[in-house]
């Protein structure tokens, strides 16, 4: 009976640790695959894959570093990060700036009127880009913002703040109205009491916030190659492949370099905060 149990255990566990090994080498292979196609000679890549001996997952010629030192030093390529990067900080302080005031005050609005506007500007994200891409373009074009990244930090907005307010109310609902009471009663205005004692409680969601809006301005195509021209102005998603993807010539090898250095950071910034980010999704779907 004793030598069942201790089988049926390390059974038990040699099938979690096969799941695990399994959604690990998932995960994993993506980078892997970028990293060795980016380090990978020209003719390991293309004229190598017509041996007979050839093994496309491992190098069958020494690695090299010319792809990289071609995406550094014959594209933009540390421009565009840069853009990415001012876009997303710009994106993300306008998404907290107006999602945080919003989601508190539609949380904290009583009756039902509450959750029909938080549920009504929610619906307003599952409205398909298409659809607004000839208002978005004409806005664009009235306020004179064409190929100017400030078209992409006017539009941006208008998609983040709607499901990131719905995220934040329901963390603003499962605080009890007590802990503010609490801090007013000790001295604090309405506003100290949000700062002091409502959002630290709320970080989770401000995280997830920030993850999810900086990811989705990474990532961003449709805009971004619509309203900049100019390729100074162009951000990560948009300049790799306009500039390594040349009518029907692929430089694979830079543009899995390109690939593989943008998303390395986002994804050690998931796995960091990783609790956190699932609890703001969990949290705001089960609480809103």
């Amino acid at each position: 009976m004793l030598r069942r149990r201790t089988l049926k255990r390390w059974g038990g566990r040699g099938v979690l640790y096969s799941v695990v090994t399994a959604f690990t080498l998932f995960a994993i292979f993506p980078f892997y695959w970028m990293l060795i196609t980016a380090l990978k000679q020209n003719k390991d890549l293309y004229v190598g894959a017509t041996r007979a001996n050839h093994i496309p997952l491992i190098f069958n010629d020494p690695p090299t570093w010319q792809h990289i030192a071609y995406l550094f030093n014959h594209t933009l390529y540390l421009q565009w990060l840069l853009n990415t990067f001012f876009v997303g900080a710009a994106v993300v302080g306008i998404t907290l700036l107006v999602g945080v005031p919003a989601a508190y005050s539609l949380a904290r609005m009583s009756g039902r009127w509450g959750e029909k506007l938080g549920i009504g500007i929610f619906l307003t994200y599952l409205v398909p880009p298409t659809l607004l891409f000839i208002p978005f373009a004409r806005l664009v074009s009235v306020l004179g913002l064409y190929d100017s990244l400030w078209s992409l930090i006017l539009i941006y907005p208008t998609f983040t703040i709607p499901f990131c307010t719905w995220l934040l109310m329901g963390f603003f609902k499962s605080i009890p109205h007590e802990i503010e009471e609490q801090a007013m009663i000790d001295g604090y205005s309405r506003l100290g009491a949000i700062i002091k004692a409502v959002l630290p409680l709320s970080l989770p969601g401000l995280l997830t916030v920030v993850i999810f809006t900086f990811t989705l301005v990474t990532q961003e195509f449709v805009y971004a190659l619509t309203f900049i021209s100019t390729v100074s102005k162009m951000t990560v998603s948009i300049g790799v492949p306009v500039a390594l993807v040349r009518g029907d010539t692929f430089y694979w090898g830079s543009l899995m370099a390109a690939a593989l250095i943008t998303s390395v950071p986002i994804a050690i910034l998931y796995n960091l905060f990783l609790d956190r980010f699932i609890a703001g999704f969990l949290g705001g779907a089960v609480k809103g």
